[in-house]
């Protein structure tokens, strides 16, 4: 097995750059007692302005003003990590969180599914910065190398044990995992890298130090199992974002929402399911918060999707106040069906499928204004179709064309150049429900080459009543 360790050096400053709405402006996270403010990350505009982690605020004072100061949440960060480890469970079933502010997940098992490690690799690491998170990426033949070989490489793939080994004397002692301790004692006696701790005798070592140093040099070397506990998805996605300012506009809300949806497609993607419901909560300082409901009427996960169909039922609601906090749930995570298409598809760019049209409208005009359309058995054509049917709709039964426009009152055809192509078709029915009709139907061909449908009642006079236009 080849084990992957993803290092999130910046998990905390990362969240926050995520959702800002400017990431390059100078920026601090800052924690500590009130009366001794302490920053303790900082973005590279802000270092750039002399700033430099664990400085006090008041001496960041001193210095400038001219940044933007965010609480550390150590709440967060835990958040961030249930986040990736939903997005690594899609590449991975052995996802873990066992060391903090990195993901372990087991990836040999994933190439014949994604390619070998290089493309592998490259992959992820698309989808992190895509994601907003700055990482560090490691394999190691045991999760417990990978996690200490990643405190000083990026990129480093390790595939056996030998290579393992070699790596590893190359660590310098105080970064290898070792208890504070034990890496002191080790540097007092003139052991510098990992090599020189392993070339002591195993007798010398379990009799100076504790237990746990050998027990942590056999799991590095992969001679003592580490029990990990696997990460398994939620049944449901529930995702808040703090603004740092209140918003006032729709515009202001899209970059929110945008990152909003993109986590839920990422969620949904690892779970192999799609979202048919979800709602968005805008929250406000006096007031209970605004809930805007999204329905589709099929499941879909499709990040760019979900952002217009929300983009479109938030365009249609006139916010009550400022805003300050966004948030999105979703709980109806039914299985997701991918749509099947053709393999050579001439324009995809210009081409939308239906059922992605259908949701944009319901989302640009309201559910009221997109109505589905149903066959049902009856012979007469203004009762031969029903609105908004549900359950599945049984195909149309085979007979003679019909119109694709049907006429609401149908009206006489007045123009005496009129041809007929083809008829009588005699429909008789109706005489149960007390809509009886005796009619006999022609196809006509107009003098400007319009091809309609229309009808004379049985024995009837008089001119042929227009009932509906083919296309």
């Amino acid at each position: 097995m080849r084990w992957a360790c993803i290092l999130l050096p910046q998990l905390a400053l990362d969240g926050v750059l995520r959702v800002h709405p400017d990431p390059a402006t100078p920026l601090a996270l800052v924690t500590g007692t009130p009366q001794r403010r302490v920053l303790r990350a900082l973005n590279s505009a802000a270092k750039a302005l002399g700033l430099r982690p664990g400085q006090s605020l008041t001496a960041a004072h001193v210095l400038t003003r001219d940044f933007t100061l965010v609480e550390y949440d150590p709440a967060r960060i835990e958040h961030w990590q249930q986040l990736l480890a939903a997005w690594a469970y899609r590449f991975s079933s052995q996802v873990s969180l066992r060391y903090p502010r990195c993901l372990l997940l087991e990836v040999e098992s994933s190439f014949a599914l994604f390619g070998p490690w290089p493309r592998f690799e490259a992959r992820l690491r698309r989808e992190l910065t895509a994601l907003g998170f700055r990482h560090r990426i490691v394999v190691a033949p045991n999760p417990a190398a990978a996690r200490v070989l990643a405190n000083a490489y990026d990129g480093l793939a390790v595939a056996n044990q030998d290579e393992l080994r070699e790596a590893l004397g190359r660590m310098p002692v105080d970064r290898a995992g070792l208890e504070r301790e034990a890496a002191t004692a080790f540097a007092r006696m003139g052991l510098r890298h990992l090599e020189q701790v392993l070339a002591l005798p195993r007798e010398t070592v379990a009799r100076r130090f504790p237990a746990e140093v050998l027990q942590h040099l056999d799991t590095l070397l992969g001679d003592r199992p580490l029990a990990l506990e696997c990460y398994r998805p939620p049944d449901e996605f529930d995702l808040r974002i703090e603004l740092n300012f209140e918003v006032e506009s729709h515009q202001a809300l899209l970059f929110p929402l945008r990152r909003l949806t993109a986590d839920l497609a990422a969620f949904l993607a690892c779970r192999d399911s799609g979202v048919q419901r979800f709602t968005l909560h805008l929250e406000h300082r006096d007031l209970p918060e605004t809930r805007v409901p999204v329905g589709l009427l099929s499941a879909e996960r499709e990040a760019a999707m979900l952002f217009e169909l929300a983009r479109g039922r938030l365009e249609q609601l006139q916010v009550p106040a400022p805003v300050r906090a966004f948030r999105l749930q979703a709980r109806d995570l039914p299985a997701f069906v991918p749509e099947r298409r053709e393999l050579f598809d001439e324009r995809p760019q210009q081409s939308l499928p239906w059922e992605q049209l259908r949701e944009r409208l319901r989302a640009r005009l309201g559910d009221d204004a997109v109505h589905g359309l149903a066959a049902r058995a009856d012979h007469r054509p203004e009762c031969a179709w029903q609105q908004d049917a549900e359950g599945p709709q049984a195909p149309l039964p085979p007979g003679p064309p019909r119109p694709g426009w049907l006429l609401r009152e149908p009206m006489p055809l007045r123009d005496s150049s009129v041809r007929i192509l083809a008829g009588p078709e005699r429909i008789e029915s109706g005489w149960w429900d007390g809509g009886d009709v005796r009619r006999d139907y022609y196809l006509v061909e107009t003098r400007g080459g319009q091809r309609g449908w229309a009808f004379r009642t049985v024995n009837g006079e008089g001119p042929l009543l227009l009932h509906g236009w083919f296309a």
